[in-house]
């Protein structure tokens, strides 16, 4: 499938056409997605014990993939997927602009690793003004 959990995506058709929002799930065996705040479903759900409470939930339903598009986090514009091999592993990519779309455990570290430096050395600079 070429939308992946925690992607963000528009919803192209349906009650909820133009919202965008987070995917929670991935259902591939069926083609379906779970977006947060999409097709909200009330479920009734009856008290188990004395201490419990009967109440309404609502919850998210699944919709068909195919009316959602991943929304590219670089050109922030609703997209189509592509796909790229860079080295061994394959990514998807965005077809307006070029941008990697999947976001790698390792370009994550490096940012974390950059942040805990820049912290570092404004830290020791109004250190060594006094």
């Amino acid at each position: 499938m070429k939308v992946k959990k925690n992607d963000n995506v528009l919803v192209v058709t349906g009650k909820d056409a133009g919202k965008t929002a987070k995917v929670l799930a991935v259902l591939p065996k069926t083609n379906k997605v779970v977006v947060e705040g999409v097709n909200v479903q009330k479920k009734h759900k009856k008290a188990r014990s004395a201490q419990e409470v009967s109440q309404i939930v609502e919850q998210s339903g699944a919709i068909d993939a195919s009316n959602v598009m991943v929304v590219c986090p670089v050109c922030n514009k609703a997209i189509r997927v592509a796909y790229k091999v860079e080295g061994d592993k394959k990514v998807r990519v965005c077809k307006k602009c070029g941008a990697i779309i999947d976001a790698t455990k390792e370009a994550k570290e490096v940012k974390k690793a950059t942040k805990r430096k820049t912290k570092k050395a404004t830290a020791e600079a109004p250190a060594e003004a006094n």
